[in-house]
Parts: structure tokens; sequence; C-alpha cells
């Protein structure tokens, strides 16, 4: 699958690491609901990380359709309020 990580570029990722993906969106929609914007910023960095950690950087010049959009990593916690709610980034 394709991740893309606003402001840095597409990631090739195995799709085992889906359900990982999945658990930490799932968190992060659960610290907004809460309010907590410390938790946030740290689970927030750990879904992007753990992209990066998994993933394969695919070149800049060459683009594919993402299945997977990650917002940038300035995202800030009022924005975070408006994408991470409902079934968060990953629906299913």
């Amino acid at each position: 699958m394709i991740v893309r990580l606003m402001g840095e570029g597409q990631y090739e990722l195995d799709k085992m690491h889906l359900d990982e993906i999945n658990k930490i969106d799932n968190n992060i929609v659960n610290i907004v609901n809460k309010g907590d914007e410390k938790t946030f910023k740290s689970e927030f960095k750990k879904l992007t990380d753990n992209v990066r950690r998994h993933g394969k950087k695919l070149p800049d010049d060459i683009l594919k359709p993402s299945d997977l959009i990650i917002p940038p990593a300035d995202l800030t916690f009022e924005e975070a309020k408006m994408i991470f709610k409902g079934e968060g980034l990953i629906e299913g």
C-alpha cells in the first residue's frame, strides 16, 4: 500500500503493518475526543514514525495514488479535531 506523509513524500508499506497503524489511528481518535493535546502530539508522532520505520520511501519523482494520506507533522490539535473523528484516517 502507498502511504503519503504530507509535506514529506510517499512510502510503500506492506499491508501487514496496517493493523498497527489502524490501532494508533483509533487511539488518536480517542485521545482527540478526550481533549488530551499533549498525548495527541506523541501519539501522532508514533503514527508517522511507524510509517517511516516500516515503509520504503519512494523517490520524489515517482508519484503513485496514495491509499492513505497522513496529515503533516505540524498538524495542530484544532486541525486534528476535524480529521481524527469517527473511524479516523482508516475506515473499516
